[in-house]
């Protein structure tokens, strides 16, 4: 499973799984086996309990899972009306941590 952490605004860079991996050794002192094997077994274990309805709370903030409706739409190619299925999504919510972390001021 790629896992890949990005950045919405238009060029910045996306920061992959082997990225994380790398700072986990860097910062941990593990080797490169047991630093990739903590990493997908924490993203492993985040999406099955997203996967069960369970929300997810960490130090970088919550994981949860909202529900879409089902909804009729549009295919823009034809403009013919289309169903939609019901669906789930995820939503992350940042904590205030995380937050003060990206908004601090370089000094």
């Amino acid at each position: 499973m790629l896992i890949r952490l990005r950045c919405i605004a238009k060029g910045r860079r996306i920061v992959n799984q082997g990225e994380l991996i790398e700072a986990v050794i860097k910062n941990s002192g593990l080797s490169k086996r047991d630093a990739s094997a903590a990493v997908k077994a924490a993203l492993e274990e985040v999406g099955k309990a997203l996967k069960k309805g369970n929300a997810v709370r960490t130090t970088l903030g919550t994981f949860s899972i909202y529900k879409r409706g089902a909804r009729k739409g549009r295919n823009p190619a034809t403009g013919e009306s289309i169903k939609i299925k019901a669906s789930k999504g995820v939503r992350f919510k940042a904590s205030k941590t995380l937050k003060d972390k990206v908004n601090r001021r370089r000094s």
